[in-house]
């Protein structure tokens, strides 16, 4: 296995202000007129995402209702562009709060962090990465990849993961039946793909990449991720153990307006969650936001609550055993917390 969390600790200690100079970070904006809390009453938050991604949709629309402010919470956020940059984040407190795949809070539990992260809040439950082809094909099936040539994800990380998790479901051999590029960058494989730079038949990608490809003419959506894999505890938000110990009303709270957002994306259409988070999007028009959207409803994306259930861990766990990336599991009750998540459900 990989030695993720080595990739972690240097990254600590030799380019930790390398890294959060090049994150994105900024103030978020919402709704004042919702908020019931003085300014001088709020708690300021840091919370590090590990992409800027309309997958994430519930969050959003937390952050542009106010519903954050509501809680009491000035939340600050940064946008890592990689779990372990991430992960990097939190371990040295430049962040409160992560948002990553939960693999991340493994790889570094197994390696002996002592004030590891713990996971207290899931939000999707599905894989937000489709299957683009490069030709139009009416009747998919999934051995269509036998022989081909597919632009991954980097190894070790969910997207790939659950790529590789799929093929094996259908009788697929990743590392013999099909070759697959992970030498590209996550955020270049779309721009690679359309502009033919590596050869592919294929390419994983996540949104806007997969239809902003299909608006250009230059690949055709044939399989969602989400649907074909299955149920998998995708991304969470965690903090370390201290950060918990001594900020438990902070988290609730924080908790208490996630499941605000995910109450509103269960209660209203694709357009009008598009309509709300908007100004996080500004780069992209109303009618993109609306379809890719609508492929994340359509798949049941969105948890109704954000309880970790400990199933959800174990598949978490098989998919990286079935990966190779995986030898000693790690116990669910160390490594999550549904207490907060409860409480928010119960409001």
């Amino acid at each position: 296995m990989k030695k993720h969390i080595s990739a972690f600790l240097l990254l600590l200690a030799v380019s930790v202000t390398t890294i959060f100079g090049c994150a994105s970070t900024k103030e978020t904006t919402s709704d004042s007129t919702k908020s019931e809390k003085t300014s001088t009453e709020m708690t300021p938050v840091t919370l590090n995402e590990v992409a800027h991604s309309i997958f994430y949709a519930p969050m959003y629309v937390a952050i542009e209702k106010g519903y954050f402010k509501d809680e009491g919470i000035a939340l600050t956020l940064q946008t890592g562009f990689g779990a372990d940059k991430t992960m990097t984040a939190v371990i040295s407190g430049s962040a409160d709060i992560g948002f990553m795949g939960s693999e991340a809070s493994i790889y570094t539990y197994n390696e002996g962090a002592n004030d590891y992260v713990v996971n207290f809040a899931q939000l999707t439950q599905r894989a937000g990465n489709f299957l683009v082809a490069r030709e139009k094909l009416d009747n998919f099936k999934w051995e269509d990849l036998k022989g081909k040539k597919v632009l991954g994800g980097r190894k070790g990380g969910m997207p790939e993961m659950v790529f590789e998790y799929t093929l094996k479901k259908n009788g697929i051999d990743p590392s013999k039946d099909l070759s697959i590029n992970q030498n590209i960058d996550f955020g270049s494989t779309a721009a690679a793909f359309a502009e033919k730079k590596t050869p592919a038949d294929f390419t994983v990608e996540f949104e806007p990449g997969a239809t902003n490809l299909e608006k250009e003419g230059k690949g055709y959506v044939v399989a969602s991720l989400g649907t074909d894999s299955g149920y998998v505890p995708y991304t969470a938000f965690c903090a370390k153990q201290s950060y918990i110990k001594k900020n438990a009303s902070v988290i609730q709270n924080f908790t208490n307006a996630l499941q605000k957002g995910m109450d509103y994306v269960q209660s209203h259409s694709p357009e009008e969650i598009a309509s709300v988070i908007a100004p996080q999007f500004k780069e992209t028009d109303h009618g993109t936001i609306t379809t890719i959207l609508t492929r994340y409803y359509n798949q049941d994306t969105w948890k109704d609550n954000l309880i970790f259930e400990k199933k959800s861990f174990d598949l978490l766990q098989d998919i990286l055993e079935s990966s190779g990336e995986l030898t000693k599991r790690a116990p669910y009750d160390d490594l999550v917390t549904t207490t907060y998540a409860e409480k928010a459900a119960e409001r």
